[in-house]
């Protein structure tokens, strides 16, 4: 091998990893866009949704395909206003009418791609537009072509794009009619942003009193931001109007950042009797797409320009959707904070009445006192604490009333607590939601502003679960004691119930004669229980009750809350963002390299 061989040999190998890493990335690129979510209805979400899909959509159609395919030919598409003559000057292009055209609107309901039959192998395959349909255009000369479908599942569903081999098209450029650019059709207008997008130069064809109209222009400030190559032509200039109106539209090019676009004028001519323009009028047009086609190294250089620019474009619009994800990001992690803050708040106060004595009221106090007595019992309270274990034999001695009672009115209580507690945090929870643009869309037409039907159901039966709990608890701890007998006579129930109540009696709640009743037999149920299993015992005893009731309580809650946040859903961690930045980074890095075919 030669030194110039060798040389040669290592700039290839070079490029091939400079276009095997430009792949990888715009893949990576791809797959972060195609899972792309933004739900929540912030300012400017419709704008990023729809940038998102035309930048997923520009990497199928084009970005990717020429990347992967720097050698294939270019591809020039035809647009342009409605009523430009965009069909009758590619018929005029190739010398025969191959594309329809006439008054209704819109005319172009299906795009024709007019290639060199020897360029054939890259439109017929699914290299660029791969959404798109591919039906054959069988060339009917002097009459639009006929067509047929190749086999395609469910084809009817797809757009399709009709492919006519025509020796007319020179090699390596190939044309593509698209529909109108402000067509009376969604779906055409639509087709006609998709075609232009995969497009590595554009022939913009307007006319002489339509040159100044919004929509191509908004279109045409786009390819100058993707610095394409545009070639603009001017139709249907009247007789001794061409260099006055061509001056007026080239300052305008000029001022909105488009000198470099190649600008041809088409004046007014009449069409023969197959509707064609004289070929003389399309020379110069003609003349110029044969020099691309003749200059490899030209098109290289226009698919390097296009290529880069797509590329630099796309690195904005990935940077764009960073920061509508950080907002979502924001907008997410505050709705969590309204739920979490709602619920917190609730737990906050099931936990307070749970341990202060609010509990040791009403129908719960009344049963308890049924269970402890009055009479002796009493009369110990007033004569002190102290006497107390004098007397704890002979309260063994009785046979104290069923603990049943006390069960249900501290079921019933404790269910009242936490249902009116999880209600208090739901309808928080909505209103801080419906306050919030975002929060107002996820809840829609539904008030979750109270419990769920079922909640109170599930709080009796995660209460009676818990009551059990406590009997385990007391069960586990009198085993194999040698006051077993003590503890048997007064029963597993009774002493169960007794240890609820020592949870319960922190008098932080009570006032009055609640202290002194309450409090005070909680405090006598508590020596009981002391007597039998020890200080400390008692002390474990009711600490693991508590944490008990407290991790069901937040398991009830947490049902509840789950009712806001699934409409949320997962809350990104902000390591999208990250990723989002660091791959608008690198696309912007890519597209300052140059492509080699």
């Amino acid at each position: 091998m030669n030194p110039s061989e060798s040389s040669l040999s290592s700039d290839n190998g070079a490029a091939a990893l400079v276009q095997e890493a430009a792949v990888g990335l715009l893949e990576n690129v791809r797959t972060e866009l195609a899972a792309l979510e933004l739900p929540l209805a912030l300012p400017g979400v419709d704008e990023a949704r729809s940038s998102a899909a035309s930048a997923l959509g520009q990497l199928d159609d084009y970005i990717l395909p020429r990347w992967r395919s720097l050698e294939a030919p270019l591809l020039a598409v035809v647009g342009g206003s409605t009523g430009a003559g965009k069909s009758t000057l590619v018929n005029a292009l190739v010398g025969h009418p191959v594309t329809r055209s006439g008054a209704i609107r819109p005319t172009t309901r299906q795009p024709i791609l007019l290639h060199n039959p020897h360029d054939a192998p890259w439109f017929t395959s699914t290299r660029v537009l791969p959404t798109l349909h591919r039906v054959q255009g069988e060339l009917v000369k002097g009459n639009t072509p006929a067509s047929r479908a190749g086999a395609a599942p469910d084809a009817s569903a797809m757009t399709s794009l009709v492919l006519v081999a025509d020796t007319a098209v020179p090699s390596g450029i190939a044309l593509l009619d698209a529909p109108d650019v402000d067509s009376i059709s969604d779906d055409n207008r639509q087709l006609a942003g998709q075609l232009l997008a995969a497009a590595d130069l554009w022939l913009f064809v307007t006319t002489a009193n339509r040159y100044a109209d919004a929509v191509p222009w908004k279109l045409l400030l786009d390819a100058a931001s993707r610095d394409i190559m545009v070639a603009v032509i001017l139709d249907r200039v009247p007789p001794g109007a061409e260099q006055e109106i061509a001056a007026d539209l080239q300052e305008m090019l000029t001022r909105e950042g488009l000198s470099g676009a190649q600008l041809f004028v088409v004046p007014e001519a009449p069409l023969d009797e197959l509707g064609m323009l004289p070929a003389d009028i399309v020379a110069p047009i003609n003349s110029w797409l044969a020099s691309i086609s003749e200059d490899a190294t030209g098109r290289a250089e226009i698919v390097r320009r296009t290529l880069n620019g797509t590329v630099r474009s796309l690195a904005g619009k990935v940077e764009m959707l960073s920061g509508a994800v950080q907002a979502q990001h924001d907008a997410g992690e505050q709705l969590t904070e309204d739920v979490e803050a709602a619920f917190a708040d609730a737990a906050t106060r099931i936990n307070r009445a749970t341990s202060d004595g609010t509990l040791l009221r009403g129908e719960v106090l009344a049963r308890w006192q049924d269970f402890v007595g009055t009479g002796e019992f009493f009369r110990a309270l007033e004569n002190g604490i102290g006497r107390l274990r004098d007397r704890i034999g002979a309260f063994f001695k009785g046979q104290p009333p069923p603990a049943v009672k006390v069960e249900v009115a501290i079921e019933t209580g404790l269910q009242a607590v936490i249902v009116d507690q999880g209600g208090r945090a739901s309808e928080d929870a909505d209103q801080r939601w419906r306050a919030d643009p975002a929060g107002r869309q996820l809840l829609g037409i539904d008030d979750l502003s109270g419990v769920s039907a079922e909640f109170p159901t599930e709080v009796a039966a995660e209460i009676r679960a818990w009551q059990g709990e406590v009997m385990a608890l007391i069960r586990a701890e009198g085993a194999g004691k040698r006051s077993q007998a003590r503890w048997l006579s007064l029963g597993v129930n009774g002493l169960g119930v007794i240890l609820m109540i020592v949870v319960f009696s922190f008098t932080g709640g009570l006032t009055g004669a609640e202290v002194g009743i309450a409090g005070g037999t909680a405090v006598v149920g508590q020596k009981l229980l002391e007597a039998i299993f020890g200080e400390d015992a008692v002390r474990r005893l009711a600490r693991e009750a508590k944490e008990a009731l407290d991790l069901r309580c937040t398991s009830l809650l947490e049902r509840q809350k789950r009712r806001f946040l699934d409409r949320l859903g997962p809350v990104d961690s902000g390591t999208l963002v990250q990723r989002l930045d660091s791959l608008a980074g690198q696309l912007v890095d890519l597209g300052g390299k140059e492509p080699r075919a």
